[in-house]
């Protein structure tokens, strides 16, 4: 296989992922939407078609980087123990900001390594039912709170 071959199959293989990934938050947005709360994406949380395991949300900084909002850390070796979602304690008594910072690091619980940064956007816009600029928009003034903070 050339490379150039080898580079187009790893692109339709992305695009095919991204596809996916919309598809099944477009399925919970029609089921749990349009306004996705914090008790709702609560409910998000237990759906195994939706987030394929486990996840504790906790209010701590202690594994958070300079600058994070959230980090999703696996429990054990295994994906199938869980995961623990840190959110920084900003943004504990904020609970229409929640369902933004859980819904960016459902897709990365879901796919671990093989995602990035886009397909969190495209996950979490189409889980809130938002347009992809909007919510990147949203995440960023809420990451540059913390900046402040």
């Amino acid at each position: 296989m050339s490379e150039a071959d080898s580079q187009a199959s790893a692109d339709r293989a992305q695009q095919s992922l991204r596809e996916h990934i919309s598809t099944i938050a477009s399925s919970a947005f029609q089921q749990y939407g349009p306004s996705l709360d914090y008790p709702t994406i609560q409910k998000v949380l237990l759906d195994r078609k939706v987030v394929r395991y486990p996840v504790t949300i906790v209010f701590d900084s202690g594994n958070l980087r300079d600058g994070e909002f959230a980090f999703a850390k696996q429990r054990g070796e295994n994906p199938a123990d869980g995961f623990t979602l840190f959110i920084h304690p900003l943004f504990e008594n904020e609970e229409e900001n929640i369902p933004l910072l859980i819904a960016y690091h459902l897709v990365c619980i879901n796919y671990g390594d093989i995602v990035g940064s886009r397909e969190a956007e495209l996950f979490g816009a189409t889980l809130l039912g938002m347009d992809i600029d909007l919510y990147y928009q949203k995440l960023c003034a809420l990451a540059d709170r913390l900046a402040v903070a």
